[in-house]
């Protein structure tokens, strides 16, 4: 079977598809701008929505609205910080719909935007661990099989990338019913790991997770120390130049041969 691997951004969204299926890449990517479009126009209507750190109950009939409000009341976080996680989740259900006319759904469907993931898919699938200057960084990542699909997953870190946290982990990776708990709730978690006591801190933000309601399990790797709670997919070791797959990381971070769709 051919595997196809799709990348483009828009603005502040930059996506990697991976499927069998070309039509199921296209009706992903024409969900994403109909979605996005429906959000850009509700926020320019509701500031609040965009520039809250804290929960917002809404009764809108917007998926991608309501969708981002319910994951924000769950992990306590504002909307805007599951709004990665959102995409990828309504992107796959796109990928994976069983209404639409002379449409097949896709047998393999992952959706990554700025690495926050949603999978469900009929051959495993390795995600490598990207934890910034930790270790750990891109050797070690996890296998989801078909037992564990559909699944959302979500690393937040204080030491790389550009989203807002604060706490002090090197990485905060969740596993969720959906991408969209998982983003929040990682954003929630990071923000917890934090003090002198480094055990004690990733303890403490261990215990948070397993109270989020649609958190499967969590990872958190701060300095030389890990903890996890709740089922984790499978662990594997990641072998190669380390140096390549940071450079070429849209190519490589999800290790195994498909072919580029453009």
């Amino acid at each position: 079977m051919k595997i196809y691997k799709y990348h483009f951004v828009e603005k502040e969204s930059d996506i990697t598809i991976i499927s069998e299926s070309k039509s199921a890449i296209l009706k992903a990517q024409e969900g994403f701008f109909y979605h996005r479009k429906i959000l850009e126009k509700f926020v320019l209507q509701n500031n609040k929505f965009l520039t809250s750190f804290s929960p917002i109950k809404i009764n809108s009939q917007l998926e991608i609205v309501n969708l981002m409000a319910e994951a924000s009341i769950l992990c306590d976080v504002g909307p805007m910080a599951t709004i990665a996680g959102a995409f990828a989740d309504l992107m796959l259900n796109y990928m994976k719909s069983k209404d639409t006319p002379n449409f097949t759904p896709a047998k393999i469907a992952l959706v990554e935007d700025g690495g926050e993931i949603a999978v469900d898919s009929e051959r495993e699938t390795k995600i490598a661990l990207f934890a910034g200057y930790n270790e750990l960084n891109l050797n070690i990542g996890f296998l989801i099989e078909k037992n564990d699909c559909p699944i959302g997953i979500a690393t937040s870190s204080a030491t790389i990338g550009h989203a807002i946290s604060l706490g002090q982990a090197d990485a905060v990776t969740i596993f969720a019913t959906n991408a969209t708990i998982a983003d929040g709730a990682a954003t929630r978690i990071a923000n917890l790991v934090k003090g002198e006591d480094i055990e004690k801190s990733i303890k403490g933000a261990l215990d948070a997770a397993e109270d989020i309601q649609g958190v499967i399990s969590a990872f958190i790797c701060r300095e030389n120390k890990v903890g996890q709670v709740g089922r984790l997919p499978k662990i594997f070791k990641i072998e190669g130049d380390k140096g390549m797959i940071f450079k070429n990381k849209i190519e490589n971070i999800f290790p195994g041969d498909y072919e580029i769709f453009k």
